[in-house]
């Protein structure tokens, strides 16, 4: 891909009002938000080292809140590869100032990421998916790594309606030994916003700009009317899996049912 196409595929749209487009709650928005706060509490009366890895999207930010609106002890991290937008980044402090928590925030092992750019440069991500995914180990999954270290479970924003590779995402499950919860799961996007305008959440102002998914700076852009959930991020590859890593699993997973959490 030219730089020029690129540059072009980077450009933002005009800006609008996420709010005013997507406050849009199910007819059962109360019956879910009810049974996410109470899955939160169960699980971690049950598992006491918990943490929430934020991709400081609108989802974990209604997340965040949740966990602050159950008062379960969940700390909060976040990934900084080196690549993400301004605007991500300016989310820590907000986080930090409205809860009164500290936000550990993870970053790649430098020497790492200077070997990855000297060897393959600092677009390498366009070149191949190949090394698109080493670039994502790189800053993503070494550094999740150390953060999951100590926690014996932590908590998402995933939702089965983000994408097909989504579509079975279970209220919890049981992965390399930790529990991970998406307390999110059966939440529409329309409910997601509802909840951030209920209780005046911040969020990433790209989404404004039509940024539903909200990665790296160089692997993200704005989607078109039409286009998929998560078609900005890695726009330039033809698949129907765009995942970096952190939320993409072997099959045969072994899940746990809602129905065995015993609040």
């Amino acid at each position: 891909m030219s730089e020029a196409a690129v540059s072009t595929l980077r450009s933002t749209p005009a800006v609008g009002s996420a709010l005013a487009l997507y406050n849009k709650p199910s007819p059962d928005f109360a019956a879910k938000l009810t049974r996410s706060i109470r899955l939160l509490r169960a699980l971690a009366a049950q598992h006491p080292r918990l943490v929430q890895g934020s991709s400081l999207g609108v989802e974990d930010m209604v997340v965040t809140e949740l966990i602050q609106q159950a008062g379960v002890p969940v700390s909060v991290f976040v990934l900084d590869t080196g690549k993400l937008h301004a605007e991500t980044q300016a989310l820590v402090p907000v986080i930090e100032q409205r809860y009164g928590i500290a936000v550990q925030v993870f970053r790649p092992v430098q020497e790492q990421v200077l070997q990855f750019v000297r060897e393959h440069g600092e677009e390498a991500m366009y070149q191949s998916v190949a090394l698109r995914k080493t670039c994502c180990a790189v800053r993503k999954l070494e550094p999740l790594q150390r953060a999951l270290s100590d926690a014996n479970g932590w908590v998402t924003g995933l939702r089965r309606e983000q994408s097909n590779a989504r579509a079975e995402v279970p209220d919890f499950v049981e992965e390399d030994g930790r529990i991970k919860i998406n307390p999110l799961a059966d939440w529409t996007w329309g409910d997601v916003w509802h909840f951030v305008a209920e209780h005046q959440v911040p969020y990433n102002p790209l989404h404004d700009a039509f940024f539903p998914s909200i990665g790296c700076a160089p692997c993200t852009r704005a989607i078109s009317v039409g286009e998929d959930f998560r078609a900005g991020r890695w726009w330039w590859e033809n698949s129907d899996t765009k995942e970096c890593g952190l939320h993409v699993k072997a099959a045969h997973t072994p899940q746990v049912h809602p129905q065995e959490v015993h609040p």
